[in-house]
């Protein structure tokens, strides 16, 4: 469980999907733009990290995407060689951060559910390796990575559950 010893400085307050997700990035060694946080509401997906998708449109959930494809079968997925799965490239397609970098594409991607305490899907977060080809992405990700992640999405799924309660109870 040493991946929840980075989380001890996030209590439910300040718990942002900026800092979670930087958090995120710090466990996994990869870069904030390799990180994306989603949340589901109503049958849409919709992008809580990176700031820069949050405006780039939502994800209907009946769609062919992998983050809905794991929101739906609440299934960890994994993959490394992720430009030969079909997925929608239109949201690599927004410049993140000012990197640069803009020939970079997802070569290897781990999606995981973020589930609430009672096992409704409330998200879906993603790690990923971006790199203009495979040989340059970095290392493969494991099945003790997904586990990692696994373990990363319990605990994001409580802050999450935090947020949306405090957010009902101000609004109810």
């Amino acid at each position: 469980m040493w991946e929840l010893e980075q989380f001890k400085g996030l209590d439910s307050l300040d718990s942002t999907p900026e800092s979670i997700c930087t958090c995120v990035a710090k466990i996994f060694r990869v870069r904030e733009t390799e990180v994306a946080l989603l949340e589901l509401g109503g049958k849409l997906l919709n992008f809580l990290y990176p700031a820069e998708l949050k405006t780039a449109g939502a994800i209907p959930l009946s769609s062919s995407s992998v983050a809905a494809r794991t929101a739906r079968t609440k299934q960890s997925e994994l993959f490394n060689s992720f430009t030969q799965v079909k997925h929608f490239s239109i949201f690599e397609l927004v410049k993140l951060g000012d990197s640069g970098l803009d020939e970079q594409v997802i070569q290897k991607l781990m999606s995981v559910p973020v589930l609430a305490s009672n096992g409704e899907v409330i998200g879906v977060i993603q790690i990923s390796r971006k790199a203009p080809r495979p040989a340059a992405a970095g290392p493969d990700f494991t099945p003790e990575d997904l586990r990692r992640l696994e373990s990363v999405a319990r605990f994001v799924g409580k802050l999450m559950a935090k947020g949306r309660g405090s957010a009902q109870a101000s609004s109810g």
